[in-house]
């Protein structure tokens, strides 16, 4: 399971430069997750051979009646609550303050890993501005600058000491697992249970679940799977002033532990920016899609409407548009098992190796047919194509005399001869050339 580091603190104490400094460092692997929440609220970060999730959050004010101070209240609690360690920030310029004694007091009763860290200190000079945080009872002040990166290297030292040990998920490999996301109110739960709600005696929960979302063993109609429900993610405007801010979090682990990810969306409204961001993050981690167009029965149908949507859905996921799209009513129970069907189909495709005898044939044929370009007059020629084992999707090498000459349209040109030939739908696929 991820682990969870959350900076918190009062408004103005430099929080979000210190998140901006910490997943942008030179020494720190970075994937900062856009577009699915307000931007730079989440990144992921390795540090001295470990990795954890970062969460910015808004200013604490104890006790105020702002509407937008209180709903910031809430998201911070829910930080505290996800979190495995907390970074309470504080500045040093500004000294101790009353609201940094308050939030000590809040922060102090999560039971939490602590890291007090007072920012501002560029230098020798302003070392001495720490000692009045004392007085809020910590044991060790972290002297920072956010700004420009000091001290943050002896900051992250300590944080991943005091991180919980990472123990993989061990599940069973020949099991499907799939993962249910997608926007608020487009029926996730409600799937979810209309599949267990069938067969309950025969549905059974699985041990070691997550905090995040719930993990269920679903045996019937000759499936065998387990269904990850999680929360909805809302729009960035709606996440602001929202308590679901975090839910996007909880979405994003369901997807880590997953093998096909069934992104859910309404038919009214069609593939949204929201549901790109979501399906940039399932290719991002390399897991499989569907497509489930739910509500289906509340559209009002002519001849050509679902030809029609799905082609619309398909040209707003261009390149990465061969996924099975399913439509299907929650509500009405319809098609609802084919999208188990199609997710089953992608668990397939994402481990389907292909014999190199068959794979030689069906790709130096293709490369026949059409040629690399060549580079400045140097022709390009490819000999030879192998499938990596034990790949995580299926990936493929192509040998080559000059493979740093290979451009990206004819990478895509293999990819498409590799999905016409053989059934890939809704995996990512991944080339690679090497010197021959």
């Amino acid at each position: 399971m991820s682990r969870i580091v959350a900076i918190v603190g009062r408004p103005n104490v430099g929080k979000s430069t210190l998140f901006n400094r910490l997943i942008e460092s030179n020494q720190a692997i970075v994937d900062d997750i856009s577009g699915v929440t307000r931007d730079r609220n989440y990144g992921q970060v390795m540090w001295g051979g470990q990795s954890f999730n970062l969460i910015d959050t808004g200013g604490y004010v104890v006790g105020s009646e702002d509407v937008f101070e209180r709903a910031i209240r809430e998201q911070v609690h829910i930080a505290i609550e996800e979190a495995d360690v907390l970074i309470f920030m504080v500045d040093a310029m500004s000294g101790l303050t009353p609201l940094d004694s308050d939030f000590a007091n809040v922060i102090r009763q999560s039971k939490k890993p602590v890291l007090l860290a007072s920012n501002k200190v560029d230098g020798t000079a302003q070392r001495d501005l720490i000692y009045d945080f004392y007085e809020l009872g910590f044991d060790k002040i972290y002297p920072v600058s956010a700004m420009n990166g000091g001290g943050t290297g002896d900051l992250l030292d300590d944080l991943v000491e005091n991180l919980p040990e990472y123990i993989p998920q061990e599940f069973d490999k020949d099991i499907p697992r799939f993962a249910v996301v997608g926007r608020p109110n487009v029926g996730k739960s409600s799937m979810v249970n209309m599949l267990l709600g069938r067969e309950a005696n025969i549905v059974t929960p699985i041990a070691g679940t997550t905090r995040d979302s719930l993990d269920t063993r679903f045996q019937a109609f000759g499936h065998d799977v387990v269904l990850i429900d999680t929360a909805g993610l809302r729009k960035k405007a709606k996440v602001k002033e929202n308590i679901e801010f975090y839910s996007t979090l909880r979405t994003i682990r369901a997807i880590e532990n997953c093998d096909v990810a069934i992104l859910l969306i309404d038919a009214a409204q069609g593939l949204e920016a929201q549901d790109l961001a979501v399906l940039g993050t399932i290719q991002k981690n390399m897991r499989g899609i569907v497509i489930a167009v739910n509500k289906w029965d509340l559209v009002e149908k002519e001849t050509n409407t679902a030809r029609d949507m799905e082609k619309e859905i398909r040209e707003r996921m261009e390149p990465m548009s061969d996924v099975p799209v399913v439509f299907t009513s929650v509500k009405e129970k319809q098609r609802v098992l084919r999208v188990l069907e199609a997710a089953e189909r992608v668990f397939q495709n994402r481990q389907r190796t292909i014999p190199t005898h068959e794979l030689n044939e069906v790709m130096l044929a293709a490369v026949a047919r059409h040629h690399p370009p060549t580079h400045r007059g140097r022709i390009v020629s490819i000999k030879y194509v192998t499938q990596v084992k034990d790949a995580k999707v299926p990936t493929f090498l192509f040998f080559t005399n000059h493979p740093q000459h290979i451009i990206e349209s004819y990478k895509r040109y293999l990819e498409n001869q590799l999905r016409a030939h053989f059934d890939f739908t809704g995996t990512p696929v991944h080339i690679f050339f090497r010197k021959k």
